[in-house]
């Protein structure tokens, strides 16, 4: 059964910081572009971060994270992980974990391009 389980959301203070997993298993890991998404109430899915296959040699970041965040991979351990840091109170939303086979030297950025998906984990920012 494939499944990418989330963990590491909760409540934390602005500037404070939260460490997310997303676990993979049924499917060969190492083979996928990982990437996290996030939704807030009433607004749609948006782009957080992606990782390339493999190695994880490529990242690529949305301007509202970039320097703040890193994402990261271990494929020993079927792993992704978000790093995020001086967190503000619009990075508030539930995140998701979401997988796709990379085709293209390009990361993808769009939902649609992700085939794979978790439950997601809420994260909330108080000011």
């Amino acid at each position: 059964q494939v499944q990418l389980v989330e963990s590491g959301g909760g409540l934390v203070q602005a500037g404070g910081s939260l460490r997310l997993s997303c676990t993979a298993s049924g499917f060969t890991f190492s083979r996928y572009a990982m990437a996290w998404f996030r939704q807030a109430p009433e607004k749609e899915r948006e782009f957080v971060a992606a990782i390339s296959w493999w190695s994880g040699s490529s990242t690529y970041y949305a301007d509202s994270v970039k320097g703040r965040c890193t994402i990261s991979r271990d494929n020993a351990k079927n792993t992704v992980y978000l790093q995020m840091n001086s967190l503000k109170p619009e990075d508030s939303a539930v995140y998701y974990c979401a997988g796709t086979i990379q085709t293209s030297a390009d990361l993808r950025t769009t939902p649609h391009n992700y085939d794979l998906w978790g439950q997601g984990t809420q994260v909330t920012v108080s000011s």
